[in-house]
Parts: structure tokens; C-alpha cells; sequence
């Protein structure tokens, strides 16, 4: 079929005019003046009411599942104390009449009694049940005694509290625990919940960074199942398991990448720094791997034809790596880090030695909107002048880093136009990018970053794209839906809105992967 979009404002660079582009089957067959459609007859046509038109957007780093969860389960990033969140918690015992509870979000750096919840706490709250809450950052959480007992040796396992919030190999074992509890069908509703609500933010793609200690090969295999059946975003899957080249393979993972933990995060102090934590001076964080093994884990990935990538936080995980990579160049005489990645990377000693390693960088601008700042958790956790290292978008570009952006979500939301606002309107100023090149980052380098091409709109590329209306432009005249569009004075190429804070972020209208339409909000239905 072939399908003409036309009263648009068509975001492609090689067209700057064009108001319309036509769909073949799954490609883009023609760009150009409306008025120029006539020569292709008898076509559907829908009328995009001044729509802004651009390639869909990729999210390079999420979690598909908890992500579901959030969504249609317990929720705790809107809690603003601890009691609400134990009454949230217990709100959640009294519906579910007994079954396993699992839950995210909370933050005790945003809560006047500045700590977490105990593990009493929750069993009074849960009524004893199976409970587990992962703290925002996904890298620690507090569970109840009934999900303690049921993990065997969990109190020998590093990162271990009898009554606090549980890191490292403890909090995975209770995270695959909680995990396992979860029925096939709740799984199943939680990522069709997730790619759902990725798509209604003009997201196309997502690049899931699965893993053993983070949701097992079962999850990723019925992931990538679902989203091939249904007209849902694409999935991209990542499998982050130390040599677990043949799973990866086995799963059609793209690499055995993605969150490998050479470290944790700054919120749970557990990501790995040259100089102890500003706020616990006692501890720096922990490397989890030796260096050794993850220069093996590169060459074996190379040689499979996989991509290798590692969860990198702090300096000290970011410079693991880094070694890690130089002595994997020396094993295959060549470039050790061509083709892979390394997540997060938020703080980074010499961006121009990541420059030089060939490591793409998948990073979250989010992350900085969420807890940067002289008040916020990274000033907290690292002393403001430290905090300041963080995140720095400008200074890797520069360099020479390749930058590709995503949510980590559910660590932080899903809305791409809200990480090209963080991107370019950063925390410290001088780490910002232009939102031209954020955009590019969130789409054409999300393909990149997996080793594909895409992210353009052009005849004979993929139809895959997303329609934008501007939030603060009425919609009840439907002769006044004009796309009066703020061109972002700091953009190379005008055209793309300005996402300064204080103005609305476009809403998504409609989006389309490979020529088939995954969200509508009314525009093509209507």
C-alpha cells in the first residue's frame, strides 16, 4: 500500500521545503511539495493538520519489563516521603491479596527522613509478603524477609544488609528472584505496556540491555517475540553476560553487551571511583570484573561478530575499561574498541582517550536533568566541584566520542524530546550540546550505535518516522493547526523546535516503523 502524508513540515535536510513524503510498502518513496503528489494517482492520503515530521526516535539503553512494571504496577518515584511510599507499599499488599510484590522509583535523597525504607519497615507495610523494591537507580534495593529467606546464601553474598538496602551480587540475586516469581502473562502485559508507551513518545526502536542478573534470557527471547508479532517498536537486544557469547547468539542478541557491571551507580555508591564518595569518605565504589577478563571478553566478542560494551559509571569503571580495551587492540591488532560501546560513561578522566578507544557512547542525558546540579544527589554523593565532571555531552563531542542517547528507563522516564532539552540545556552550561546534535544522538546514532543504518528521512530509506504537534497549539479549529514551530537559535539546520526549558515539548501525533503505523493518537484513524 501506499500511503501520501501530506500538510506536513518534513524534517529532512536534502528537502528543506517539503511539505509531504509517500510511503511504499516499508520505504520512503518520494519527498518533495505537495503539490508535485498528483504524479502518483490513486494513493491513500493522510492529512498530518501541519504536523512536524521527523525520523522516529531510538531509546539505546532500556528495560522492558521494569519498565512494564512501573507502568502498571507500584510505582514509587512520585512518593515524596517515606510514609507515602509505605503507604503506597501497603496499598499494594491490600489489592494483591498476597502475591509477590514488585516495585521501583523510590529515591531517599528527595525524602525529608533522608533514608530508606528498613526491611521491618516493609514487612509491616506488606503484611509479610514477598516484596521488592529497587531504588531508582536500579542498583540497590530493599526486599522483604520472605523474598530474604527464599534466596539461598544471600547473606554470604557481597553487598549483603540484614536490614538496609541490598548492592552488588546480593541485589542481583534478589532481583532474578523477584523476577522469576512474575507468571509469564504479567511479564508478557508489562512489555507490551512498555513498547507501547515508548511509542506514543515517537520511539521506534529500543536497545535492551538484558542480562542474567537483570532479567534472564526468557524475558529477552519473549520480548524480541512480541515485538515482532504486534506493531510495537522494533527491539535491539543486548545480552550483558561476561564470555556469554553463545547465549547472545543463541537469543539473536546483537552483542554480549550492554549492562555488564563493571560498576553500580552514584545513588547506591556503588559506582567505582579513583576518590572516595564525598558523602561516605570510607568506601569509592567497586570494580566487579578484572580487567583481564573483559579485554578477553572484547577479543571473544570480535571474533563471534558480536558487539561487546560494558556499564561504566564512575572514573574508575570508565578507565577499567579503557585498559581493558587497549590490551584487547594488542590482541587483534586493531583497534580494541571499534564497534562496541560503553554505557553510561558519566564520568570520564581524558575524553580523549575514550575518543581514541573506538567505544561509542550510550549515554542518558536525563540522568543530569534528574540529580545534577549544586543541590542535587550527584553534588550530594561527590561534592559539588566533582559533580561538575559528570556528564560532560560537550566535552566528549568534542573529543570525538560518538554520542548515542537513551533513558535507562525505568531508571529515569522515557521521553526523548525531555533528553534533548538535557542534552543541550544541561545542569552546567558549559557541558551542553546543540539540540541539533542531541537530536541526532536520540536518532540516527541510536541506529548507529547497534551497527545499523537509519534515522534520516529520504526516499529509499525506512519509513520509519513520528508526527509532532506542538502542546501549546489548539486543535479545535482545524484550519488554525499550522505548525508555528520556534526554531532553537543555537540548532545548525533550522527546523527542529525549541526545547529551552520553560517551552512544551512537542506531543507525539503519530508514529510509524518500517511503514506500519505503532501509535496514533487520531491523525491517520481519524
Amino acid at each position: 500500500m501506499r500511503i501520501l502524508y501530506r500538510n506536513a513540515r518534513v524534517h529532512a535536510p536534502s528537502h528543506p521545503d517539503a511539505s509531504a513524503l509517500l510511503v511504499d510498502g516499508d520505504m520512503i518513496g518520494w519527498i518533495g511539495d505537495e503539490h508535485g503528489a498528483g504524479q502518483f494517482g490513486d494513493v491513500r492520503v493522510v492529512d498530518v493538520a501541519g504536523g512536524f515530521v521527523t525520523p522516529a526516535f531510538v531509546d539505546a539503553h532500556v528495560h522492558a519489563t521494569a519498565t512494564g512494571l512501573t507502568l502498571i504496577g507500584l510505582d514509587l518515584s512520585g512518593a515524596g516521603t517515606l510514609t507515602e511510599a509505605l503507604d503506597l507499599l501497603e496499598r499494594a499488599a491490600r489489592a494483591g491479596r498476597g502475591r509477590p510484590i514488585l516495585g521501583s522509583g523510590w529515591d531517599e535523597t528527595r525524602w525529608p527522613e533522608g533514608r530508606a525504607p528498613t526491611r521491618a519497615e516493609v514487612d509491616r507495610a506488606a503484611y509479610g509478603g514477598s516484596v521488592y523494591l529497587a531504588r531508582v537507580d536500579a542498583h540497590s534495593a530493599v526486599v522483604s524477609s520472605t523474598l530474604a529467606v527464599a534466596v539461598d546464601g544471600l547473606a554470604a553474598r557481597a553487598g549483603f544488609s540484614p536490614d538496609g538496602p541490598l548492592t552488588r551480587d546480593a541485589h542481583d540475586a534478589v532481583r532474578t528472584a523477584a523476577f522469576a516469581a512474575l507468571s509469564r502473562g504479567q511479564v508478557r502485559d508489562a512489555q507490551r505496556a512498555a513498547l507501547q508507551h515508548a511509542a506514543s513518545f515517537g520511539i521506534a526502536c529500543v536497545h535492551e540491555m538484558a542480562g542474567p542478573a537483570i532479567s534472564g534470557a526468557d524475558d529477552l527471547a519473549g520480548l524480541l517475540a512480541l515485538a515482532d508479532a504486534e506493531p510495537l517498536p522494533e527491539v535491539i537486544g543486548y545480552w550483558g553476560e561476561l564470555f556469554g557469547i553463545d547465549t547472545a547468539r543463541e537469543l539473536g542478541a546483537v552483542g554480549a553487551a550492554g549492562d555488564l557491571f563493571c560498576d553500580g551507580s552514584l545513588g547506591s555508591h556503588t559506582a567505582a571511583l579513583h576518590e572516595p564518595y564525598a558523602d561516605l569518605p570510607a568506601i569509592s565504589g567497586a570494580l566487579r570484573f578484572d580487567t583481564q577478563d573483559l579485554a578477553e571478553h572484547i577479543v571473544r566478542c570480535a571474533s563471534a561478530g558480536l558487539q561487546a560494551g560494558f556499564h561504566a559509571i564512575g572514573d574508575a569503571a570508565v578507565d577499567q575499561v579503557l585498559d581493558a580495551v587497549e590490551l584487547a587492540g594488542e590482541r587483534l591488532g586493531r583497534s580494541g574498541g571499534a564497534g562496541h560501546r560503553i554505557e553510561h560513561a558519566e564520568l570520564v578522566r581524558d575524553p580523549r582517550r575514550l575518543a581514541a578507544s573506538g567505544l561509542l557512547a550510550s549515554m542518558q542525558p536525563a540522568f543530569d536533568a534528574a540529580w545534577g546540579g549544586p543541590d542535587g544527589m550527584y553534588a550530594e554523593r561527590l561534592g559539588t566541584l566533582r559533580a561538575l565532571d559528570l556528564n560532560r555531552f560537550s566535552e566528549l563531542a568534542a573529543a570525538g566520542v560518538p554520542l548515542a542517547f537513551g533513558s535507562d528507563s525505568p531508571v529515569t522516564p522515557l521521553g526523548p524530546w525531555a533528553a534533548v532539552r538535557a542534552a543541550a540545556y544541561p545542569s552546567e552550561p558549559g557541558a551542553a550540546i546543540s539540540a541539533r546534535s542531541a537530536f541526532t544522538a536520540h536518532t540516527r546514532s541510536g541506529w548507529r550505535a547497534a551497527g545499523r543504518d537509519g534515522g534520516v528521512l529520504a526516499p529509499g530509506a525506512a519509513a520509519t518516522f513520528a508526527v509532532w504537534q506542538a502542546g501549546e497549539l489548539g486543535v479545535d479549529a482545524p484550519d488554525e493547526r499550522v505548525a508555528r514551530w520556534s526554531t532553537d537559535p543555537r540548532a545548525a539546520v533550522p527546523g527542529l523546535p525549541d526545547v529551552a526549558p520553560g517551552r512544551e515539548l512537542p506531543r507525539c501525533l503519530l508514529t510509524v516503523r518500517a511503514g506500519k503505523t505503532i501509535f496514533d493518537a487520531g491523525i491517520a484513524s481519524g
